[in-house]
């Protein structure tokens, strides 16, 4: 007969149970069963119960609810908790040198601390959905539970390395074949990890990874494993640093090589990238909370244009399995819509991402058509036509006419003011704009704008639409540009200034991608098409206050044609076919007459100059924006600015770089050059009152 003892909890998150001669210990630390110090306590004591028991003659560690362990609880760090004896080394250390085997049934997913814990388990056994993983470098981080020390050991360093550094996790039969787990079970879990682990009880030993020799790696190995680092990859320091980690595993007895990794953690931890990427980690996950009793659904989507812009769209849908209707007014227009959609799908598949087949799947899905009827059982209809008020306003009274009553009517437009489209449709309460982000298909970041009647039903269903296409929605209110466009052209509006004040296209460029941004405002420019920005710019001009500095270098250059790498000439040349930049004296000649005319003698500008004045041009006028509650939070303007901007994230965005250099500093940084430069600086008011919390 099967003797069991009633489950007991060891901690508010541990329990204990006897059953047929295995103790389970069970975490119960819900969400996701995270490594926090109770938790630590618990599995501590439920070990020491568990080798204590006369009648106990093997361990199961298992994780309650959908998943085994999450990993560390990264709200603690950098607090008491996350240092409160037990450690995680400790723990794992009486897991491992336990007389009776401990086996780890793995269900749900084994992320980061979680999978440290299970490797310093005897064996682990995986249910066939699980997912396997050490994602800290994603966070900034290494392992720090002795992940780079156990893994090299039991796979190899090879395979370790690349499992680290890539922060991705595998499945279940991808980590038998590595050799992460013992065996693969189906069915009821709890019962194949009492019969494992049973089976494992008379053996003589039991494997412990603390134990194996280090991992030989030879020094031409480790070097090309740091050479295929991407170094502008955001999460760069932790990468390179896991490499350090593995490289102590081939090189140190195990218990230095522990102390090795835990001190490189601990300095990742308490430095500036990390902080960064956990705060973006937090930001992300905040903005695309949006609290509605209902959400519109949408299961069909249909949209006009098949631009760059409106392709690309349609792909981010087909892509994520919704079948896409794709109208254009011409079939000429829609044939190179539709040949370009081919073409980027074309391109995965010889990068190996894609199959044949899943092309032809994708483009199935892709329904083309010129007549606008096509929509009238839509769920969503998406406008992706010229970014002209006039040519919206006209396309969405027919959208009104054509779709179905409850259909959400949304306008992609970069910049346009929502109310004034929706103002000409019987039901202002489904429009709503969502601003992606070229290439759609691509780029994560979606700015989903809601208009003055925008019904909540519907932005809910839209901000759950884009996760399920595996969008970053951030909710913006309706102002010229929004969030990300509004802050541009500040930025933008510092560079023309730092031009005629004596500094080059190419200095500007580079001091900003020293900085960390992937790409400079000018190259930039080049690359969006200038005549984008020049309508706008020509749009607002009658509302711009005269008394202001204003720029002519921008304007001039496209007076000339010169629109960037579409008519082969910007801010700076290109040659046909290439998408390299080139200093153009013609440039240089424009930048010296409208300082001339505008009474500005050039100086020399440093670097650090340029960095400044355009980074806290950004600064300020997020600042603005969320004292105004277009965004409804400082973070969502750092989602935006990483996400869509090419910000640095190991800055952690506008807002938090910021805050991180002190906003009195930050105030006090304003306030000079407002002193020096004028009403363009004028500190905003959130500023100074985070100024007087600090």
């Amino acid at each position: 007969m099967t003797t069991a003892s009633p489950a007991t909890a060891l901690t508010d998150t541990v329990l204990y149970e006897e059953r047929g001669g295995v103790a389970l210990i069970t975490i119960a630390n819900p969400p996701v069963n995270g490594l926090g110090d109770m938790v630590r306590r618990g599995l501590a004591d439920g070990m020491a119960r568990a080798a204590a028991g006369a009648a106990v003659r093997a361990v199961v560690l298992q994780g309650a609810g959908k998943l085994f362990c999450g990993g560390a609880d990264i709200r603690q760090f950098n607090t008491p908790a996350a240092t409160a004896q037990p450690m995680l080394r400790e723990v794992n250390r009486t897991i491992e040198r336990a007389v009776k085997p401990v086996v780890a049934c793995i269900h749900g997913v084994a992320l980061g601390g979680g999978l440290e814990l299970a490797l310093a388990c005897h064996y682990r056994i995986a249910d066939a959905a699980a997912q396997l993983g050490l994602p800290e470098v994603n966070l900034g981080l290494v392992p720090g539970g002795g992940g780079t020390q156990r893994l090299p050991r039991l796979i190899g360093a090879p395979a370790a390395l690349k499992f680290i550094t890539s922060g991705k996790p595998v499945d279940a039969r991808q980590a038998l074949a590595l050799g992460l787990v013992d065996a693969v079970i189906d069915g009821e879990r709890e019962a194949a990890a009492i019969a494992f682990a049973l089976d494992k009880a008379d053996s003589a030993a039991h494997p412990v990874l603390a134990d194996k020799p280090p991992a030989a790696m030879s020094a031409a190995e480790m070097k090309a494993q740091r050479e295929a680092l991407n170094p502008k990859a955001r999460n760069a320091t932790a990468q390179r640093t896991a490499v350090d980690c593995v490289q102590a595993a081939t090189e140190l007895e195990f218990e230095a090589g522990l102390d090795r990794e835990r001190a490189l953690f601990d300095g990742l931890v308490a430095g500036q990238p990390s902080k960064a990427l956990r705060h973006l980690f937090f930001a992300e996950k905040e903005a695309t909370k949006f609290s509605s009793t209902t959400a519109r659904a949408i299961r069909s989507v249909a949209i006009l244009g098949a631009g760059t812009m409106g392709g690309g769209i349609a792909m981010a849908f087909a892509n994520a399995g919704y079948g896409v209707v794709l109208c254009e007014r011409e079939q000429a227009a829609l044939d190179r819509g539709l040949a370009l959609v081919r073409r980027n799908y074309e391109i995965s598949a010889a990068k190996g991402v894609l199959s044949a087949a899943e092309v032809e799947a994708r483009l199935a899905r892709i329904q083309p058509t010129l007549d606008m009827a096509a929509f009238a059982d839509a769920d969503l209809v998406i406008e992706a036509v010229f970014e002209d008020m006039a040519v919206k306003r006209a396309v969405f009274a027919q959208l009104d006419r054509i779709c179905k009553s409850g259909a959400i009517l949304a306008t992609n437009t970069s910049r346009l003011n929502i109310d004034e489209i929706a103002a000409v449709t019987q039901r202002p309460q489904d429009v709503i704009g969502l601003h992606f982000f070229s290439p759609a298909h691509v780029m994560k970041l979606l700015e989903v704008v809601r208009g003055a009647r925008t019904s909540d039903e519907v932005i809910a269903g839209c901000m759950r639409m884009a996760a399920a296409i595996a969008k970053i929605p951030v909710l913006v209110g309706v102002c010229e540009g929004f969030v990300g466009n509004r802050m541009l052209t500040g930025y933008w509006r510092e560079a023309g200034f730092l031009l005629e004040e004596g500094a080059t296209p190419a200095q500007i460029d580079a001091a900003m991608q020293g900085f960390g941004f992937a790409m400079g405002p000018l190259a930039m420019a080049d690359l969006a098409g200038m005549d984008i920005n020049w309508a706008t710019r020509k749009r607002l001009a009658p509302t711009r206050p005269k008394h202001l500095r204003y720029s002519q270098v921008a304007d001039r250059i496209c007076e000339q044609g010169r629109f960037g790498q579409k008519t082969g000439a910007g801010y700076y040349r290109y040659e046909a076919g290439s998408r390299t930049p080139i200093p153009d004296p013609v440039v240089d000649g424009v930048i010296a007459d409208c300082a001339r005319e505008a009474g500005i003698t050039r100086r020399a500008v440093s670097d650090e100059e340029i960095a400044e004045r355009c980074v806290l041009a950004l600064v300020n006028e997020g600042a603005r924006i969320v004292a105004e509650g277009i965004a409804q939070r400082a973070s969502d303007v750092d989602v935006v600015y990483v996400n869509g901007y090419g910000f640095p994230a190991w800055r952690g965005g506008p807002m938090f770089h910021a805050r991180s250099l002190g906003w009195k500093q930050v105030l006090q940084k304003l306030q000079a050059l407002h002193a020096q430069h004028g009403e363009h600086w004028v500190p905003a008011p959130w500023i100074v009152q985070q100024a007087g919390q600090a």
